[in-house]
């Protein structure tokens, strides 16, 4: 009977210490997401800060002296070309050309007068009258006499332009910017500042600027500068306040020259801007779209850097194996483009990678409870067929 109770011990024993057997396995494998690497296709947006400019920013100048008469614009107004913007004081410009048109007028009456005599003296030099340096005098007088016309009717084209020049218009389609002189004002053509700046908002320029290794990698993508220009995805406008611009745009230049301080080079986008939204002066940032075909994306979350390299921990035999990848950071802050050290099929943890270190078991999530089980299952039949021998032998 002793011996039968003490097989039954033994055998409950024999379960328990195989129960505490897997408990310290169990403990020692934490659970970790894990991902399966494989390609992907990717559109991700890169995103440069950018200036806007006007189509065509135009200053105006006055082009002759005197004081503003009339201001016939207010700032913000949409102008159309050949439409007036200021008046300068015109009388004594009035007064020039009427000077000049009197001039012409005695200058006409000399070369007719000239006229008579040279065709007087010859007449009386056929009749041998005069001599013929009379003739030739009453010739130099006649070509005097036109000379002067000429220089009265010159004149008077300067008095006449000079009055046109007080009527300031404006030079091309657009909004009227600040207006720095009022009426009364004295402006001059050599004044530093210009009267206004006329934008022509129709479509807006906008300039932003990339490296040389992203304008490399660009050409590369494309095969030329004009290829690139040509195929290149529209691309949107960012605006200040974090919106996105409703129409999209497109890079119509690229700059030949690096600019050597920076070593970045300059590339303008156009933005149709049919309702006036954007202004010439803003900022903003252009997003470029970038296509990566059968590439492998990791996110950087299973990523860990050390002394500037990229590592991940891949899953070796249950075990935590680090690899260094190269990768090409993009700018959304969430994945990286991994140019080596992985290939598909391959297992890497997704998360909590800073806990991790070389060598440590990695049981993938869901996986550790399927394992626990069924050797919990085991343990209640174990025990029931102990009870059962031990009545048997009772």
């Amino acid at each position: 009977m002793k011996k039968r109770i003490v097989k039954a011990a033994c055998m409950v024993c024999c379960l328990a210490a195989a129960s505490c057997g897997q408990a310290p396995t169990m403990m020692g494998s934490a659970e970790y997401a894990v991902l399966s690497v494989s390609t992907t296709d990717r559109e991700l947006p890169t995103v440069y800060s950018a200036s806007i400019r006007g189509r065509q920013d135009v200053n105006i100048y006055p082009q002759v002296s005197g004081t503003i008469s009339q201001l016939l614009v207010s700032e913000g107004e949409q102008v159309r070309k050949g439409q007036t913007l200021f008046i300068i004081d015109q009388v004594p410009y009035k007064a020039a050309l009427q000077t000049a048109e009197a001039n012409v007028a005695a200058a006409k009456a000399a070369v007719s007068t000239a006229q008579l005599s040279y065709d007087s003296k010859k007449e009386l030099f056929a009749r041998n009258v005069v001599s013929q340096f009379d003739l030739t005098t009453a010739e130099n007088s006649l070509l005097s006499a036109k000379a002067q016309l000429a220089q009265a009717e010159a004149q008077r084209v300067n008095a006449a332009n000079s009055l046109s020049y007080t009527v300031v218009k404006a030079t091309s389609d657009g909004i009227v910017g600040t207006l720095p002189y009022r009426v009364g004002a004295l402006v001059s053509p050599s004044m530093p500042q210009p009267l206004t700046t006329v934008s022509d908002n129709s479509q807006m320029y906008v300039y932003f600027s990339m490296s040389e290794n992203q304008l490399l990698a660009l050409t590369r993508q494309y095969g030329s500068t004009a290829a690139t220009l040509k195929q290149m995805p529209d691309v949107a406008l960012q605006l200040s306040d974090g919106s996105l611009y409703a129409l999209p745009g497109r890079v119509e230049s690229i700059s030949g020259v690096i600019d050597t301080s920076t070593g970045s080079v300059q590339l303008r986008a156009v933005f149709p801007n049919p309702d006036g939204l954007l202004h010439s002066g803003g900022s903003g940032n252009v997003v470029v779209p970038t296509y990566y075909k059968d590439v492998i994306v990791v996110p950087q979350n299973a990523t860990f850097e050390l002394q500037d390299k990229v590592y991940v921990y891949k899953i070796v035999d249950g075990k935590a194996a680090s690899s260094m990848i190269a990768v090409e950071k993009i700018s959304d802050g969430r994945e990286y483009i991994v140019r080596s050290g992985l290939q598909p099929g391959e297992v890497i943890v997704a998360e909590g990678v800073g806990l991790l270190r070389e060598g440590m078991p990695v049981v993938p999530k869901g996986q550790g409870a399927a394992a626990a089980a069924p050797a919990a299952e085991q343990a209640p039949a174990a025990e029931a067929a102990a009870e059962t021998e031990t009545a048997k032998e009772k």
